[in-house]
């Protein structure tokens, strides 16, 4: 049974720092490219970052670029989400998620279809 388990999200002042987690299960993990994505209420679903399988190419969205750092232990199947400096828009339910094809196209990995497995999703709120 496949899984991907996020955690890590909370509350936390603008300025602070959140690490999110997200530990895959039933599937090989290093075969897979991981992404996080990222949901505020009443908006759509928006990609944050990807991580190739082997961790040679990584994308962030220019929205958290700076600040927020994918990456990856494929001994341990996690992948992690370091998120600096953290602003009130960046309030929302982030989720990690597994694609099985290699890509080198940014466009590619931003579009949420292309995903094989998602996760149930870990809240984070930025207060002002």
């Amino acid at each position: 049974q496949v899984q991907l388990v996020e955690s890590g999200g909370g509350l936390v002042q603008a300025g602070g720092s959140l690490r999110l987690s997200c530990a895959g299960s039933g599937f090989i993990f290093s075969s897979y490219a991981m992404a996080w994505f990222r949901q505020a209420p009443g908006k759509e679903r928006e990609f944050v970052a990807v991580i190739r399988r082997s961790g040679d190419i990584r994308y962030t969205a220019d929205s958290v670029k700076g600040r927020f750092t994918i990456s990856r232990d494929n001994a341990k199947s996690t992948v992690w989400l370091q998120m600096n400096s953290l602003k009130p828009e960046d309030t929302a339910v982030y989720y990690c998620a597994a694609d099985s094809r290699t890509s080198y196209s940014l466009e590619y990995y931003a579009r949420g279809a292309v995903y094989d497995y998602w996760g149930q999703g870990t809240q984070v709120t930025v207060s002002s």
